[in-house]
């Protein structure tokens, strides 16, 4: 496992209750966010294929309003607590150890998959092969939705994370890296959180050929 990854796994490790508690509301407070997942699970659900994956899925409250929104969803995590957090929490829900890097799925099997700010921690040089990954659990016309701190600058800028250290992207590079990746970004919101950092809040919606 790459040392990011560990840091991360640790960070988060660490700050379980905290975060559930923190997330608990499943976004009843951030409109934005919320009507992206429902439109994401809209359009999985339109392919027929409601197999999907909610890659860093922290204690699992994203999971289940996935299955709410009518997918079958699975939810997987790099951190043991988070995921020993959202199996007590919701039962009747699978939430499995994973990376993003390294899913355990067979090729083209899922209609949609979700990253909600969980690349963010990725370093840029790597994201590449992490969105290769996604493409490959992907089937022909399987959508991914990713959100994460977007900035007005040229480059991805790193910062201090309240968790672990994280990065922002400018949102045009990171379409870039999607295209790059095989997937067509057919829409995109940016929206102004008023955050104390300053960045935007961003959710690109693509689909595999």
């Amino acid at each position: 496992m790459a040392e990011h990854q560990d840091e991360t796994k640790a960070a988060y490790d660490g700050v379980v209750e905290l975060y559930a508690s923190l997330f608990a509301d499943r976004l009843e407070t951030h409109p934005f966010s919320r009507n992206m997942i429902r439109t994401f699970a809209e359009l999985v659900r339109e392919t027929g294929n409601l197999r999907a994956a909610d890659v860093g899925c922290g204690p699992g409250h994203l999971t289940a309003m996935l299955n709410e929104l009518g997918l079958v969803a699975r939810g997987f995590d790099l951190s043991p607590g988070m995921v020993d957090h959202a199996r007590r929490a919701r039962p009747e829900l699978r939430f499995d150890e994973a990376t993003m890097e390294s899913l355990p799925l067979e090729d083209g099997t899922l209609g949609g998959v979700l990253a909600h700010y969980s690349m963010i921690h990725t370093p840029p040089g790597e994201v590449p092969a992490l969105l290769a990954e996604q493409v490959r659990v992907l089937a022909p016309g399987g959508l991914l939705l990713v959100s994460f701190f977007a900035t007005d600058g040229p480059e991805p800028i790193r910062f201090d994370h309240k968790v672990t250290p994280a990065y922002s992207w400018p949102a045009d590079r990171f379409a870039e890296l999607l295209a790059a990746a095989g997937l067509v970004t057919f829409a995109r919101l940016l929206h102004d959180p008023a955050s104390e950092r300053g960045f935007l809040d961003a959710h690109l919606l693509a689909r595999r050929p």
